[in-house]
């Protein structure tokens, strides 16, 4: 069974793209930006601000999916000046923290936005017992 998640961004429709999927236990979080409910910019010029936005929606995503950040067993945290990478961690751990995913940090030019100067992925799986 494959489930598509939606947070209502009307660029899903026009791209044809889902925020998550869920397909049996596995769950796949694509690049989060960060952005508010009017597709607006958090944290202009802030990396915490920006990745805590970013792991808002994921959360709400994983939710949405009947699973939580507790099964989150990946992250990808992507940035456009990789000097900010400790600001952007020190957001991440309090939302990893306890479920201690495996992490990869790299940098890009920019993004779509060039406000944006960080987007994360992640990937779940919910475990059989849930």
């Amino acid at each position: 069974m494959r489930q598509l998640i939606s947070n209502g961004n009307p660029m899903e429709e026009i791209v044809g793209f889902s925020r998550a999927v869920r397909v049996g236990p596995y769950i796949s979080v694509g690049g989060t930006a960060p952005v508010d409910a009017q597709g607006k910019t958090v944290g202009v010029g802030d990396v915490f601000a920006q990745t805590t936005q970013c792991f808002e929606i994921i959360k709400a995503a994983l939710e949405q999916a009947g699973s939580g950040l507790q099964d989150i067993v990946r992250t990808r945290v992507i940035l456009t000046d990789i000097d900010n990478w400790k600001e952007a961690i020190e957001a991440r751990k309090k939302y990893c923290v306890d479920a201690r995913p495996v992490d990869t940090i790299m940098a890009i030019n920019r993004f779509v936005n060039p406000e944006w100067l960080v987007e994360i992925e992640v990937d779940a799986v919910v475990p059989d017992d849930a």
